[in-house]
C-alpha cells in the first residue's frame, strides 16, 4: 500500500465539502480514513460528557457513510503522534492529510505530527474547513487582531464570498482492504472508546431529540430554512418557539461546513434581513475563533486584565443550586433543567443564566464555563469561553458591567405566556402569568390554589434581585477604581 494516503478525521466528521479529504481523494491514491481518540492531547479541555455522547453517535454515522462508499473508518485510541507513526510504518502511506484545528493545543499537536512524520519520510498536509475565514486572514488597519465584533464582521463581509461547497466523494474513493496491524496501536470498535454514559444513563431519550451525523445536520438545516428563518430576527429570542437553527452541535463536530450553511441560507430566496441576522450568528462563531487563535489564554484567564482581581464570592451551595435549576427564579431554573435534560439551552436563556451566575451570585464565569463544557452537546471551546466572558464583562467587546439582566423581567419579556417555564418548571405551572416569573410575589391564596408552598414545592429566591444587583455594581466598581 505504498501509494496510499491516510485521512486523519478530527473535528470534521463529514464527507461533503471537506477540503482535506477532497485533496486526498483527488491525489488518485487509495485513502485510508482514520479517527484517533486522544483526550489527553486537550488536557483539561477533553470533551465533556454531553460532547462524548454526541461524538459516539457522530462517529457511528460517519462510519456508516464511509461504508456506503465501500470503505471503513479505522478507529484508534491513544497518543495521536505515536499512532499515526505506527500506521504510516504499517501501511507505507506516503502522506497524512487532515483539517486544521484552532484550539490552543492543536497547533502544537499538528507541529509534532508533522515533524515526526517528516522524520519517517511521510508528508503531513493540513487544510482549512472549519471556518469561513482563517484567523490570520482578518486583521484591522494596523494588521492586528480585532477585539470588537462589529468591525470584525464588516471586515469579513468585505472578503470574497465563501467558495461554493464541494460534493461528497464517489463510491470507491476509500481503501477497502484490511490494514496491517501497527506495533502497539490496535483498531477498536466504537463501543471500546467508552463515550456513552452507562450508570446512570443520563442521556436516555436523547436519540429522539438529536440526530448526530452529516444526514442529521442536513435535515436540521433544511428544517430551519423551511420554517424558522423567516421569523429569525425576533423569534430567536423566544425560547418557547422553534425558531433557532440548533445547528451548533453539527457545526462544532464538523458534520456540516460553515460555507454549506452560508450558501444554503443565501440561496433560498429568504428575507435579506433575516438571512443577514442569521449569518451574523455565524460571524460570532468566527469572532470567537479569531479571539481564541490570537489570545489562546481566553478559556482560562480574563481577557481584561483587571478582572483577575474581581471579588468573586465562590459560594458552593449557590453554584449547586444554579446547576440543578433550584434558584427560585423560574426562567433561570427552566434553562438549567433544559440543559441537563436535553444537552442544550436556548441562546437567550443562556445569557440570562450566565448573567445570574456571574452578577447575581457573583460566582466566577469559569465555573459556568466548566458546567456548560460538560453538559452542552454543542460545547465549543471558543464560543463557550468568549460568550461567558462577554456576559461577565471581562471579555472582548463585552456587555457593559452595569448590564445586569433582571431574570423576572427577562422571563416576562421573552416568555410572556409562560410556555417555556411551565414546560421545564412544572412546580409553578399552575400560577397565573402575572406571578409565574416571580412566584414569591404571589398572594398566599394564589400559591395555595396553584398547589405551591414556597420553600417546599419550589425554592424561595436564592438572592434578592435589587440587593444582588447593587452588590454586583459595587464589586464591578472596585475593579474599575483599581484599573
Amino acid at each position: 500500500m505504498t501509494d496510499s494516503l491516510i485521512y486523519w478525521f478530527r473535528q470534521d466528521l463529514r464527507l461533503t465539502d471537506l477540503p482535506g479529504l477532497q485533496a486526498a481523494i483527488g491525489s488518485g491514491h487509495p485513502v485510508i480514513p482514520v479517527y484517533i481518540h486522544d483526550p489527553d492531547a486537550a488536557d483539561r479541555w477533553a470533551p465533556g460528557g454531553a460532547s462524548r455522547w454526541w461524538l459516539h453517535h457522530s462517529l457511528a454515522a460517519l462510519g456508516s457513510d464511509i461504508e456506503a462508499l465501500g470503505g471503513r473508518l479505522h478507529i484508534y485510541s491513544g497518543p495521536t503522534t505515536e499512532i499515526l507513526q505506527q500506521l504510516v510504518a504499517a501501511t507505507g502511506a506516503g502522506a497524512v492529510y487532515c483539517s486544521r484545528g484552532y484550539e490552543p493545543w492543536s497547533a502544537a499537536l499538528e507541529r509534532a505530527v508533522h515533524d515526526k512524520l517528516a522524520g519517517d519520510g511521510c508528508d503531513m498536509k493540513r487544510f482549512p474547513g472549519s471556518l469561513l475565514f482563517e484567523p490570520e486572514q482578518i486583521a484591522n488597519q494596523s494588521g492586528l487582531p480585532f477585539k470588537v465584533f462589529t468591525p470584525f464582521w464588516k471586515a469579513c463581509r468585505r472578503q470574497p464570498t465563501p467558495a461554493v461547497p464541494k460534493p461528497a466523494p464517489e463510491p470507491g474513493a476509500f481503501f477497502s482492504g484490511e490494514l496491517a496491524a501497527p506495533t502497539s496501536a490496535e483498531a477498536l470498535g466504537l463501543e471500546a472508546l467508552g463515550l456513552l454514559p452507562t450508570q446512570p444513563n443520563w442521556a436516555a431519550g436523547w436519540e429522539a431529540l438529536w440526530q448526530p451525523g452529516e444526514a442529521g445536520a442536513a435535515s436540521r438545516l433544511e428544517t430551519f430554512l423551511a420554517s424558522g428563518i423567516e421569523d429569525y430576527s425576533d423569534g430567536r429570542d423566544r425560547p418557547a418557539l422553534e425558531v433557532t437553527s440548533r445547528l451548533s452541535p453539527h457545526i462544532h463536530f464538523g458534520e456540516v461546513s460553515p460555507r454549506q450553511v452560508w450558501h444554503a441560507a443565501t440561496a433560498g430566496g429568504h428575507s435579506e434581513t433575516q438571512v443577514s441576522k442569521f449569518l451574523s450568528e455565524l460571524g460570532w462563531r468566527e469572532f470567537s475563533y479569531h479571539l481564541l487563535h490570537h489570545f489562546p489564554s481566553i478559556p482560562e484567564q480574563a481577557f481584561k486584565a483587571q478582572f483577575a482581581d474581581f471579588p468573586w464570592l465562590g459560594n458552593p451551595e449557590h453554584l449547586k443550586a444554579w446547576q440543578r435549576g433550584q434558584t427560585g427564579y423560574p426562567i433561570v431554573d427552566a434553562g438549567m433543567r433544559q440543559l441537563w435534560q436535553t444537552g442544550y439551552m436556548h441562546n437567550r436563556v443562556r445569557m440570562i443564566v450566565a448573567s445570574f451566575l456571574t452578577k447575581h451570585l457573583l460566582l466566577p464565569w469559569q465555573a459556568g464555563e466548566d458546567w456548560f463544557w460538560d453538559t452542552l452537546v454543542d460545547a465549543d471551546l471558543a464560543s463557550n469561553a468568549c460568550s461567558w466572558q462577554w456576559v461577565a464583562g471581562s471579555g472582548a467587546d463585552a456587555a457593559p458591567y452595569f448590564r445586569i439582566f433582571n431574570p423576572t423581567a427577562q422571563g416576562e419579556k421573552f416568555d410572556g405566556q409562560g410556555e417555556y417555564v411551565r414546560h421545564w418548571v412544572p412546580e409553578v405551572a399552575g400560577l397565573p402569568d402575572k406571578y409565574l416569573h416571580a412566584p414569591w410575589t404571589a398572594p398566599d391564596e394564589v400559591l395555595s390554589t396553584a398547589g405551591i408552598t414556597l420553600g417546599v414545592d419550589y425554592p424561595q429566591p436564592l438572592v434578592d434581585h435589587k440587593q444582588a444587583r447593587q452588590a454586583a455594581l459595587d464589586a464591578y466598581g472596585e475593579i474599575r477604581q483599581a484599573s
